[in-house]
């Protein structure tokens, strides 16, 4: 680094400003104004004590920074990883409708893997309400993870009331759903390293427009 870059780093912004009024004032050269003036701003202790105390509040900056951008980044990653977890070699999505509530029901899933395997499913799923509809989407895409292998599968939903279900003990289980709810866990207990995971409805978007799908193609039949 020059001197006069070494002067410029450990100059404020004031201080540049007024080494540049000197320079124009008496013609003097700039690396010779910014000295000047540091010099006048250094006083007694001299201006090697000057840049010696520039360079140490640089530096406690730059680590300052450095300690901020690395908390925004475990914050960042915090954030992604509550929602979606670690990686698993299986993922799959599901989502239950019920038009009104209780009606019509209708279930999506989607089940991809890691060689690009890929199971949509899109199916009527009888009279019954949203919970319901949701805990048969669980059910369905959990029966079709066990008929194709899958293992290592992380299972994302935006049913709170299921989610907290499946996961949760038996004494804290909804009594109306406890069917669902042991027919789900059994199925979970026969995948090697199944979870069940939270995540905004937002993010569940592909397997919504496919439960969506399922409602509109309910016939006459599908009441029975």
């Amino acid at each position: 680094m020059t001197k006069l870059n070494l002067l410029l780093a450990a100059a404020f912004k004031s201080e540049r400003s007024a080494s540049r009024k000197l320079a124009a004032r008496t013609g003097i050269g700039e690396e010779q104004a910014l000295r000047a003036t540091l010099l006048q701003r250094a006083g007694a202790h001299g201006l090697a004590h000057l840049l010696e105390q520039r360079a140490a509040l640089a530096a406690s900056e730059t680590a300052r920074l450095a300690a901020r951008d690395a908390r925004r980044a475990l914050a960042r990653n915090a954030t992604t990883g509550k929602h979606d977890g670690p990686p698993c070699a299986w993922r799959a999505w599901f989502d239950g409708s019920a038009h009104p509530n209780p009606g019509r029901c209708g279930i999506g899933a989607l089940l991809t893997g890691p060689a690009g395997e890929l199971v949509e499913i899109a199916q009527p799923a009888g009279y019954g309400n949203s919970s319901e509809a949701e805990y048969l989407a669980l059910i369905a895409v959990l029966e079709a993870a066990l008929a194709i292998g899958a293992r290592g599968l992380s299972v994302h939903g935006d049913s709170r009331v299921v989610i907290d279900d499946v996961n949760g003990p038996a004494s804290a289980g909804a009594p109306s759903l406890r069917a669902y709810r042991t027919r789900a866990q059994a199925l979970l207990a026969r995948i090697d390293d199944a979870c069940v995971r939270w995540l905004p409805r937002h993010k569940n978007q592909a397997a919504d427009a496919l439960s969506q799908r399922a409602v509109a193609a309910f016939g006459p039949a599908d009441m029975a």
